[in-house]
């Protein structure tokens, strides 16, 4: 696919005569077909950043300076960086003044006590003087070779609000004068910058479910699709980004109303602002899986495209300038590898020496930049381009989707996130590849499932259950884990027979497979097994993991809820730590799985993709913060043929493959069947 800018250079430079401009030709090529859409070809992937001006911050269109963000649009460019996401601050482009009449009831709006121009800019209440540097900064971005990503309703920024005056103390959800001015705020500048060869791609903008408080998921829909619709009703050639963070399946702001709306969903991973995802060094496995899981529990869940449009480490006192560059390469691969589309680097500057808010209110926005205030690339820079230049020699684009092994249902009434969290990543460390959905949505068909964290008595609907337990009588495997959970059926399914059910007192051990587990659990299930058989035992000698046949399939049944016992523990993916991927690896035995490789170790990674019958890639990720040995087994018959980004020779292994792999990071061995 040639992007358009490209048709439009090379045509312009066959000397078109100059009544032909190029938003002309613009307007006849930029079709669907010809359109750069950055998210349309599974297994492509860009990098980029968010960004504010060096010099200015959100400030940047009421300070304006051409000659600075120019430079900076060269460095980024520069870098191998693609893609921009940028934010036409709300209060600048729409700084509207309320005038009040007797009473305090509103007579006019005016620009200060301008009146609104009769052209289409003032009545929309636009800053003409915001869209003209709107319009260099497009222009520039194209020059350098920048996508952009554009953020239109940005009123919630890095902890401030920035609405027009007459809004600030609205509800921008629901107020109906609020509604009327976004409208015409979103209709203007998609209709004025629509025919641009830089943008990509609409944003709703910046984390919008930041902006007021709602009630409802039928609140958060409702002006979800009326922003939405403004967007196409002027534009049905780009992709609508959703730009939020924050969402749930079952919350106010859910991913699958998004993904109903909207083309593309987006996650912000921050270790600090999300739930269980600060409690180990950013440079180890709990942090190397977070930015992929969450990206695919949206995307699975919305059943929408998803990527990385923010993420960062949030300043040096979280890690390093080096660690942050380790922590970015693991994250990369794995991204990649998972078919996240891209990542945006929060933010394409450093903002410590600005003085206004919220760079004077918050530590976390002023160390956040890839380049220093002098311009200087920090080491994160170097890893990114790294990475874009591996990917534009790498003659296997694009990747193939991985190969899945399972899904991770999810249910009502728990810590959604988390248990999704920890059953991909303890899945991951099994060797097993698992997509998300939620349960209440419908069932995939697969032949591995894990259900974890069942809570309180309405967990699952009758009807879903039985569709899942139809599943394994048909021949699939289930894995439950239960904090509390009510069932019904359960004897039936289990093999057990409940005695008694009360609260436990605290912590306690259990065996299993040779290994003791120190657990904490909400409720202890006494339970007689029947046909069920025992594979560890509480203390008390109280079974806690059981298997039973049932129908074609089984199910095996946990009495706690491992998931919730990890999740918030830190420290359970070191090295030394107790093997938890025995309670799900043992799920997948006797399963026919389409795999050839294997893993030796909880620590290296490995994910799998057919490019044909006789070639498959491995994408090998080592999420230790050290050097470490590879070792891999392929199934007989099969040989490593070509590798990228290894460190020693490894193309002529077969069966048992093994080569040094450097610390938090990714290579790609080819394999191929004899």
């Amino acid at each position: 696919m040639i992007p358009i800018a490209h048709v439009i250079t090379a045509l312009q430079k066959q000397k078109i005569p100059p009544f032909v401009s190029a938003e002309f030709l613009h307007n006849i090529f930029y079709n669907e077909e010809l359109a750069m859409n950055i998210f349309e070809e599974r297994g492509r992937f860009f990098l980029g950043c968010n960004y504010w001006a060096s010099h200015a911050g959100t400030a940047m269109w009421s300070d304006w300076n051409e000659e600075i963000v120019e430079e900076d649009l060269r460095r980024i460019s520069a870098s191998g960086l693609t893609v921009l996401r940028v934010f036409p601050l709300w209060s600048d482009f729409q700084p509207l003044t309320l005038l009040l009449q007797h009473n305090a009831l509103p007579r006019e709006y005016r620009f200060g006590e301008q009146l609104l121009p009769d052209t289409e800019e003032g009545k929309a209440g636009i800053s003409a003087e915001a869209v003209a540097h709107f319009q260099i900064f497009c222009d520039l971005a194209h020059k350098y070779g920048l996508s952009l990503v554009v953020g239109l309703v940005t009123g919630w920024m890095s902890g401030r609000f920035f609405a027009p005056g007459p809004l600030e103390g609205k509800n921008v959800f629901t107020d109906p004068v609020a509604l009327m001015w976004e409208i015409r705020f979103v209709r203007y500048m998609v209709r004025r910058f629509k025919s641009h060869p830089a943008i990509a791609a609409w944003d709703l903008g910046n984390e919008c479910n930041c902006m007021a408080p709602l009630t409802s998921h039928e609140q958060a829909y409702t002006w979800t699709a009326l922003i939405t619709n403004t967007i196409r009703s002027e534009d049905k050639s780009r992709p609508v980004i959703s730009g939020m963070h924050g969402l749930s399946p079952d919350g106010i702001w859910r991913m699958q109303d998004q993904g109903e709306l909207l083309d593309v969903l987006t996650t912000h991973p921050y270790p600090l602002f999300t739930p269980h995802a600060d409690l180990d060094p950013i440079n180890t496995m709990r942090s190397g899986m977070h930015a992929t899981s969450e990206s695919l529990y949206y995307s699975d869940l919305g059943k929408k495209p998803c990527f990385v449009e923010e993420c960062g480490t949030l300043g040096p006192m979280f890690a390093s300038e080096t660690i942050a560059a380790d922590y970015v390469r693991n994250n990369l691969f794995t991204l990649w590898a998972h078919d996240c589309h891209g990542f945006l680097w929060w933010c394409a500057n450093d903002q410590k020496h600005l003085t206004h808010a919220p760079y004077d209110w918050n530590a976390v926005e002023r160390e956040l930049g890839l380049f220093r205030q002098n311009g200087e690339a920090k080491p994160v820079v170097h890893t990114m381009s790294r990475f874009a230049a591996f990917l534009k020699d790498f003659p296997h684009l694009p990747l193939p989707p991985r190969i899945l092994d399972g899904v991770c249902l999810l249910s009502r009434n728990n810590d959604n996130w988390g248990a999704a969290y920890m059953t991909f990543t303890l899945a991951k460390q099994a060797g097993l590849d698992l997509s998300f959905a939620y349960i209440e949505d419908g069932i995939p068909e697969s032949p591995l499932y894990f259900l974890p964290d069942l809570c309180g008595d309405a967990a699952v609907s009758n009807h879903r259950m039985n569709e899942l337990l139809q599943k394994v009588k048909n021949g699939a495997s289930l894995y439950l884990s239960t904090d509390g959970g009510l069932l019904c059926p359960f004897t039936e399914f289990t093999g057990l027979q409940s005695q008694t059910r009360c609260r436990a007192k605290g912590s306690e051990t259990l065996q299993f497979s040779g290994e003791i587990y120190s657990i904490s659990r909400h409720f202890i299930l006494n339970t007689l097994p029947l046909t069920a058989r025992v594979l560890a035992s509480d203390e008390g000698g109280l079974p806690v993991y059981t298997v039973n046949d049932y129908g074609k399939g089984k199910v095996f049944f946990l009495t706690f809820s491992l998931e919730q016992n990890l999740i918030s523990s830190p420290g359970i993916f070191a090295p030394d730590a107790p093997d938890y991927t025995l309670f799900y690896s043992m799920v997948a035995e006797g399963v026919s799985l389409q795999k050839t490789a294997r893993s030796h170790s909880r620590h290296i990674c490995v994910t799998e993709h057919i490019l044909d019958e006789n070639r498959h890639l491995l994408v090998v990720i080592n999420y230790l913060p050290e050097p470490t040995q590879a070792k891999l087994s392929l199934a007989i018959g099969w040989t490593v043929t070509e590798s990228w980004e290894t460190e020693s020779l490894v193309a002529g292994q077969k069966e048992n493959i093994h080569f040094p792999i450097s610390h938090n990071t990714g290579c790609v061995l080819l394999i191929e069947k004899n």
